[in-house]
């Protein structure tokens, strides 16, 4: 058995395609050279297995799993496997910059404190590469404040420390397939802080294969199972419920159905707020950012209420929680929301008529 390698790549492999090719080439184009990448196939039914045992790189570790087992236990057994000290987190359709993995490596170094870096992405969707998505700025105190209220980080974004994974009773639960990654961060934070490196280390790609697109309703599901956890103890048996609005509204951002709804989702998350700044008392510069991403989600869902005609300008403007601004960007979606929700409402009265 040649030494440990530093960094060890997990990735569970099913029907991956052409795609799970450049995956791997990005893989292999690393300056920091030091790694090994753990290929889990999980009994492929077209031609992955064929593609990974053609790579021909002493670091590529390739593993045939006896029975497909889904892609939780799939990369538990590659991290079993996995023998470096830094682990990194990889889906097969998603790429890595040349320059990531010395990037994640230099910020553990640097950050004692901290179990696990994250990095923004780019997105790749039809053949173009689109911006990162916002907050363009985060700190590990953001990142708290955002993992009460749903996934701020992307799995293929993510190096995270071996031994403090190593802690946990299991790697990645079962029981909260596509949404593992979030319950994942939420039981390694006990070890130390998240963090995220801001500039794009990654490329996710969009397109309709993505495990995202496919099971969206199972994710959120699964997401709902991770905070009604820590939700139980400001809601006590209505965790769930509360969970799933959140998720849903302010999160998801999909439009509240009446007024009411929107009250219900901004107390709820006013509560889950409130109960942070109290117990985790962040710095100004901290909460400054938190309350920036706060606003832009607030407008986001609220612009979306009005977009959907059930809610007028007005409405969402009185009800929004004290100390949320706009910024400029929002401010131009709020006047194209407005004309898209009065034609719909119009529409509508017409219909009703």
């Amino acid at each position: 058995m040649t030494d440990a390698p530093l960094i060890s790549v997990v990735m569970a492999a099913y029907n991956g395609g052409p795609l799970i090719e450049e995956t791997i080439a990005s893989v292999l184009a690393q300056t920091l050279a030091d790694f090994e990448l753990v290929v889990v196939d999980d009994c492929s039914t077209d031609d992955t297995l064929d593609r990974l045992r053609r790579v021909r790189d002493p670091r590529v570790r390739v593993i045939a799993a006896e029975r497909n087992g889904g892609p939780v236990v799939a990369r538990n057994t590659a991290f079993a496997a996995a023998r470096g000290r830094y682990i990194v987190g990889l889906d097969q359709d998603d790429l890595c910059h040349r320059t990531r993995f010395a990037a994640q490596h230099a910020f553990l170094e640097s950050h004692p404190n901290v179990v696990l870096v994250a990095s923004a992405v780019d997105l790749l969707q039809a053949g173009a590469i689109l911006p990162p998505r916002a907050p363009l700025q985060t700190s590990p105190s953001l990142l708290d404040w955002r993992l009460q209220l749903g996934n701020p980080l992307v799995w293929s974004s993510v190096m995270f420390r071996a031994d403090a994974a190593r802690r946990l009773e299991v790697f990645e639960r079962t029981d909260r397939l596509y949404a593992e990654d979030f319950d994942f961060y939420h039981r390694l934070a006990r070890f130390g802080a998240i963090a995220r490196i801001d500039t794009p280390l990654a490329t996710y790609r969009i397109h309709p294969g993505g495990a995202s697109q496919r099971y969206a309703a199972r994710m959120e599901q699964s997401a709902v199972e991770v905070l009604a956890q820590p939700y139980a103890a400001l809601f006590g048996a209505h965790a769930a419920e509360a969970a799933r609005l959140v998720l849903h509204h302010f999160t998801g951002g999909v439009p509240a159905p009446d007024l009411a709804a929107l009250q219900e989702v901004g107390r709820l998350v006013g509560v889950v707020h409130e109960h942070f700044v109290m117990t985790r008392q962040p710095d100004a510069t901290d909460l400054a950012l938190i309350m920036a991403e706060y606003g832009r989600l607030w407008w986001r869902l609220a612009d979306a209420c009005v977009r959907s005609g059930t809610l007028s300008r007005a409405q969402v403007a009185a009800h929004c929680p004290a100390g949320l601004t706009r910024n400029p960007a929002s401010r131009m979606r709020s006047a194209t929301s407005l004309l898209i929700g009065t034609g719909r409402a119009l529409a509508s009265r017409l219909k009703q008529a």
